[in-house]
């Protein structure tokens, strides 16, 4: 049981402004009450085992893709690396909670600003805070367990992939895996870190990352200001970085002021463009409306397919076709940060720029950029590819 002192630390200045000094210009951002993305209270919570991966280690895809999921990742030397170094982030998600609690202000945005201020200064590129919806929360782990968190709040941090190796990569060769992990690990470090943080100042606080989740992270991004659920199977785009990125939460019983849900476009932006299904290799994307789906209003797409053709890609290790090609997966530039203003804010932009996306050859690879090598681990012997 923990304890509270009447004494109060004082605030320093920095947490006294509105704004983080974080990397993109979050204020300039549109903020609604409601996400774009419609959800009606019939969302149930899912079962972690029903994901397109779980699914395919228990042989519901194939005896080939059950096999083959063992080893998509470790058979790229340097996504194998990644992933080995992160398995030992699994133990640190949680841990004992300090027995008094720290003499913090009494002020939930104080808190906030405090933490997200935190995960920046741990290398986070955006982070965001919301309150965590039930149905984020997984009903059974994947273990078969039973999921109850008891906390009442999620903070969300996200990780550039890299935009110069996207310029370089299909998104669909040996990189591919890589990059994924390049994020993976980072967020995991950082949510480890900043949930331990939480748990020395006397509050619960629970890690959530690619070796150990226990909620359903799309939901928790969108409700805490980070993007806009997108065509891309379900998952949640961000305004500067696009879809490439990778995210690991927070959840924690520590009072905090959530962030409002924005809306810059991208419902309109997809129902449009569709390049991602143009361009997706295995047709797993479609190119057709919104349906409902567990008490969501998304573009839901061919999940055994997509986890298919990643595991059993011959020509590299998984895909990302998807993020590599979208037209918000940009660099870091003034143009592209006008581009981004305009088509928050016109329909008739938004068109104009998904036709200028093409005609000026974006989503092609570069391959003078290239500095990884084509080549797979095979039983031990990495061979050229």
């Amino acid at each position: 049981m923990t304890s509270s002192s009447p004494d109060r630390m004082t605030i320093p200045g920095g947490l006294r402004r509105g704004r983080l000094d974080g990397r993109y210009a979050n204020h300039r951002l549109r903020r609604v009450d409601q996400p774009t993305t419609k959800i009606t209270e019939a969302v149930a919570r899912f079962d972690e085992r029903e994901h397109g991966f779980f699914r395919t280690l228990r042989g519901d895809f194939g005896v080939v893709p059950q096999r083959e999921f063992l080893r998509f990742v470790d058979k790229y030397p340097l996504s194998g690396a990644m992933k080995a170094v992160e398995h030992h982030l699994a133990a640190a998600v949680d841990g004992a909670v300090a027995a008094t609690r720290a003499p913090l202000p009494d002020d939930p945005a104080v808190m906030s600003r405090h933490l997200k201020q935190a995960a920046l200064f741990l290398r986070a590129d955006d982070v965001g805070v919301c309150e965590l919806p039930p149905y984020a929360v997984y009903s059974v782990d994947k273990n078969g367990d039973p999921v109850e968190l008891g906390h009442t709040h999620a903070i969300a941090v996200l990780v550039d992939q890299g935009y110069p190796s996207f310029a370089a990569a299909s998104g669909r060769d040996w990189l591919s895996n890589s990059q994924s992990f390049r994020s993976y690990s980072a967020t995991a470090l950082i949510s480890c870190m900043l949930a331990d943080y939480i748990r020395r100042l006397g509050y619960s606080a629970r890690a959530h990352h690619s070796m150990d989740y226990k909620v359903v992270v799309p939901p928790i991004l969108m409700m805490a200001g980070l993007g806009e659920i997108c065509r891309i199977g379900g998952i949640v785009l961000h305004p500067f970085m696009g879809p490439r990125f990778k995210a690991a939460v927070v959840t924690t019983d520590l009072p905090l002021q959530p962030d409002r849900p924005i809306d810059f476009g991208l419902q309109h932006f997809c129902d449009t463009c569709k390049k991602c299904a143009r361009e997706c290799p295995s047709g797993s994307i479609t190119d057709g409306p919104k349906t409902m789906y567990n008490g969501y209003e998304i573009w839901r797409n061919d999940i055994e397919s997509c986890a298919r053709f990643r595991v059993t890609n011959a020509r590299g290790a998984s895909c990302g076709r998807c993020l590599k090609v979208c037209p918000w997966n940009k660099a870091d530039t003034w143009y592209h940060s006008i581009a981004t203003q305009l088509a928050a804010r016109s329909s008739l932009a938004r068109r104009g720029l998904i036709r200028l996306d093409d005609l000026l050859g974006y989503g092609k690879e570069d391959g003078g950029l290239q500095w990884w090598f084509d080549m797979e681990d095979i039983d031990g012997r990495v061979v050229p590819r």
